[in-house]
């Protein structure tokens, strides 16, 4: 599962539940506001977390936590990451992953082998800024592709943006609503410029407002049933 990071417990992570958070090595983008700028480029350089060491800690803690969180860098880029889960659906803890969706084909796989609980979606801007946000050459409609399987899913999911100024701006949350359609809880999240970023030059971006945050809320509720502001 190339786990380079764990957090034994967490209240904030997954929903309703108390997790265990496992961090992937490893990423297919490149976001300069990336708040884990080591585990996308350096991952390499961190320890290496085995699966029956990290499959240890959960059984220690199984009793603790209600679920664990698997995140990232991006989780869908492991190979082995079915078999991992299914050790972990043996203890009886709920599955959560956080993804960027540009593997719809593992998501669904996951999905149909009831082997998560909860997604979490990242989508970073709108379709046509995507390449110069995140220094790749993606196809959206593989991210779309994604929602689709969620919201036909039939378990919990949220699609979520962080909100970096220029880049989640009114337009671009249309362009992401037309791309994706109506989805079931889409969460806006406050850009942080305080932490280590993967390009330290976004840490002299502002953030936008609160109002301005609200703002958005209230049109991201023209396609999405529910929509939740986080960070401010």
């Amino acid at each position: 599962m190339n786990i380079r990071g764990i957090y034994k417990t967490s209240l904030i992570d997954f929903p309703g539940k108390i997790s265990t958070v496992l961090f992937c090595g490893g990423c297919n983008l490149r976001c300069g506001y990336c708040h884990n700028p080591e585990l996308a480029d350096s991952w390499k350089q961190l320890a290496l977390l085995s699966n029956e060491e990290a499959l240890k800690v959960l059984r220690k803690r199984k009793n603790i936590i209600d679920g664990v969180t698997i995140t990232g860098g991006e989780p869908t880029l492991s190979e082995n990451i079915d078999s991992f889960i299914e050790r972990i659906k043996e203890m009886s803890l709920a599955v959560k992953l956080d993804s960027n969706g540009l593997h719809p084909e593992v998501i669904a796989r996951l999905s149909d082998k009831k082997l998560i609980d909860y997604a979490a979606l990242d989508i970073k801007t709108s379709p046509e800024k995507y390449p110069e946000l995140t220094k790749a050459d993606i196809d959206f409609s593989r991210i779309a592709e994604s929602v689709d399987v969620l919201k036909n899913s039939g378990i919990e999911y949220e699609v979520r943006s962080t909100c970096i100024p220029g880049y989640i701006t009114l337009d671009d949350l249309a362009g992401i609503g037309n791309a994706i359609g109506h989805v079931t809880k889409y969460c806006l999240q406050q850009f942080n410029p305080s932490v280590r970023l993967l390009d330290s030059s976004w840490e002299r971006l502002k953030p936008y407002s609160a109002e301005t945050l609200f703002q958005f809320r209230d049109f991201v509720l023209s396609f999405a049933d529910r929509c939740d502001v986080r960070g401010v």
